[in-house]
């Protein structure tokens, strides 16, 4: 994409970037307190709504402020993606929050531990990979981010599949089933959108390094 050296690029991308990376660690670690505990659920699940309406708050920022900005810092179809794939691991996360307080989840399932942190192990590395969008140097570090990232996403799907095939073996109460099936799919959604979201920074990483 042509660039016109002369008109200053809009930096305040960044900042929004970094902020909604912020905002998903905080409620990816919110959930593994939800789901190790089961205690104070509806709290919690209070706090990660609010957490989730400030991600889409972002969002919506960094849509209007692409609408309003002519020389972006990179291409504009990448910003938008980026903002919404962003924008979707928050929401997989409260959606599975929020799955357990309708549900009133009680005892802690081990397999929903595990993803649950994987989920805040993923996350945490999207943030790291955030400040590096600033600096062209930096671009290259993008890789390994989105390494450690796909290979996260590779351990949910596993966790996830032997999540799934406990549930079947071990219940023969289906609200049970449906209910922890449920939860589980939204919990692997979210490590899937932090893939995404490794995918437009390789991109990115790609076309500016």
């Amino acid at each position: 994409m042509f660039r016109f050296p002369f008109i200053p690029r809009e930096e305040g991308f960044f900042d929004l970037f970094e902020q909604s990376a912020q905002t998903m660690v905080k409620t990816a670690q919110e959930l593994k307190k939800m789901v190790n505990t089961c205690k104070d659920v509806e709290r919690r699940a209070a706090e990660i709504t609010e957490l989730e309406h400030k991600g889409d708050t972002i969002t919506h920022e960094i849509i209007a402020q692409l609408h309003r900005t002519f020389v972006t810092p990179f291409d504009r179809e990448d910003i938008a993606l980026l903002a919404h794939s962003l924008d979707d691991v928050t929401d997989f996360i409260h959606s599975a929050a929020d799955a357990m307080f309708i549900y009133k989840i009680e005892c802690p399932a081990p397999k929903a531990m595990e993803l649950a942190d994987i989920i805040v192990q993923a996350a945490v590395e999207v943030e790291k990979a955030m400040p590096q969008l600033r600096h062209p140097k930096e671009l290259k570090q993008i890789f390994q981010r989105c390494v450690e990232i796909n290979r996260l996403e590779n351990m949910a799907d596993r966790v996830f599949r032997s999540a799934m095939g406990e549930l079947f073996d071990d219940s023969t109460d289906m609200a049970h089933i449906i209910k922890w099936r449920e939860i589980y799919q939204y919990m692997e959604s979210a490590t899937d959108r932090c893939e995404d979201v490794a995918n437009v920074l390789e991109g990115v990483a790609i076309k500016h390094g």
